[in-house]
C-alpha cells in the first residue's frame, strides 16, 4: 500500500505539471488580451500596455510559467482578471457546488446504471432495455439538459431548472446546501436543494449509466456462464439470486474501471450542465473565465478537476482490490 501511495503521489505531481504546461502552452495561441479585458474595449492603447506591463504579460511565456509555478508552490492561484479576486477565494466559494452536483450524479447515474444491467440480465426480452440504453447515449449532453428542463419544469412544472436552492440568505459551514440543511435541522433547505439538484445531476448521470450500464451488462453476461455460476443454478437458486450473490462482486471490475474514465468525460460535461441550468460551480465559472480570457482562473479550475479526477480513480482501484482480492494496487 504505501508504494501505490508513493507512486501515486508522484503520478499526482505529475499530472498536474502537464495540466500547468497545457494550459500555458494553448494561451500562446489564443488570440485574446487579459489585459484588455481587464481595462475594457473603449480604453487607449497605452492604459492596455501599462496593465499588461502590470501582469507580466509582455515577458516570455517561459518566464512567465516559471513565475506561475513559484507563486503556485506558495498556494498563490493569482487573481481573476474577471472577478479581481484571489483565484484561490473563488475556488472555495464555487467548489462545493460542483462537489455536490457532481456526487449527486454520480450517485444517480451508478444507481441507473445497476438497474439497467439488472434489467438486461434478468428480463426475458431485453431488447427494449438496449435500445433505451443506446438511445440515451447517443443523445448529446446539451440537448438531453434542453429536453429536461422543457418537459420537467416548462411543460410540467415539476421541478425547477435554474439555480441552486429557492432560499434566500442561506449559508451553511460546508457550501452543499443538502448537507448543510441537514446539519442546521432546515427541512424546507433540503427540499429546495434537492428539488434544484434533480435535473442536472440527471442530465451529467445519464451519459455515466448508460456507459457503466453497458459495461456492467456485459462483464455479467460473461460472468454467469462461469462453472460456479451453473453450480449455483444447479442448486436451485433462482436465476436473481444467482446474479445478486455471485455475478455482481465478480464482474464489478469492468464497471468500475468505466466509472473511473466518466469521471474525466463528466467534467467536460459540467461546463454545459452548470451554463445550461445556472448552477453557481466551477463549470460555469470556468465558462465565463475563458470567455474573459481569464487565464489564472481556467489554470485554477483545470488544476482542481486534475486533482478530483486523481484522488478518485485512486478511490476506485482501491474498490476494485476490495471486490477482487485476485487484483492488485
Amino acid at each position: 500500500m504505501t508504494g501505490y501511495l508513493l507512486r501515486r503521489a508522484l503520478g499526482f505531481v505529475l499530472v498536474l505539471w502537464m495540466v500547468t504546461v497545457i494550459v500555458f502552452a494553448l494561451q500562446a495561441i489564443i488570440p485574446a488580451d487579459p489585459a484588455r479585458a481587464i481595462t475594457g474595449p473603449a480604453a487607449p492603447a497605452e492604459t492596455v500596455e501599462r496593465v499588461r506591463g502590470q501582469l507580466g504579460l509582455n515577458d516570455p511565456i517561459p518566464q512567465q510559467y516559471v513565475r506561475f509555478l513559484g507563486n503556485l508552490a506558495r498556494g498563490d492561484l493569482g487573481t481573476s482578471v474577471r472577478t479581481r479576486q484571489p483565484v484561490a477565494d473563488d475556488l472555495r466559494r464555487y467548489l462545493p457546488a460542483t462537489l455536490e452536483l457532481v456526487g449527486a450524479a454520480m450517485i444517480l447515474g451508478t444507481a441507473l446504471a445497476l438497474v439497467l444491467a439488472l434489467a438486461q440480465m434478468l428480463l426475458a426480452r431485453s431488447g427494449a432495455v438496449r435500445m433505451t440504453m443506446l438511445a440515451a447515449g447517443s443523445v448529446p449532453i446539451f440537448l438531453s439538459a434542453m429536453l429536461l428542463i422543457y418537459l420537467f419544469w416548462f411543460s410540467l412544472d415539476w421541478l425547477p431548472g435554474a439555480g441552486r436552492i429557492g432560499i434566500r440568505r442561506f449559508e451553511g459551514p460546508t457550501g452543499s446546501m443538502v448537507i448543510d440543511g441537514i446539519l442546521l435541522g432546515r427541512p424546507d433547505v433540503v427540499g429546495s436543494a434537492l428539488a434544484h439538484l434533480v435535473l442536472p445531476a440527471l442530465a451529467l448521470a445519464l451519459p455515466l449509466a448508460v456507459a457503466v450500464g453497458r459495461s456492467l451488462a456485459s462483464a455479467l453476461h460473461d460472468v454467469l456462464r462461469q462453472p460456479y455460476a451453473e453450480t449455483a443454478r444447479g442448486k436451485g437458486l433462482p436465476e436473481y439470486r444467482v446474479v445478486l450473490r455471485h455475478g455482481l462482486r465478480n464482474a464489478a471490475s469492468p464497471p468500475l474501471s468505466m466509472l473511473g474514465l466518466q469521471l474525466g468525460l463528466m467534467f467536460g460535461n459540467l461546463l454545459i450542465v452548470e451554463r445550461t441550468f445556472a448552477w453557481p460551480g466551477l463549470g460555469l465559472y470556468m465558462v465565463q473565465s475563458l470567455a474573459s480570457s481569464d487565464l489564472p482562473a481556467v489554470l485554477g479550475v483545470a488544476l482542481t478537476f486534475g486533482a478530483v479526477y486523481i484522488l478518485f480513480n485512486m478511490a476506485v482501484e482501491i474498490v476494485q482490490t476490495l471486490a477482487d482480492p485476485r487484483m492488485k494496487l
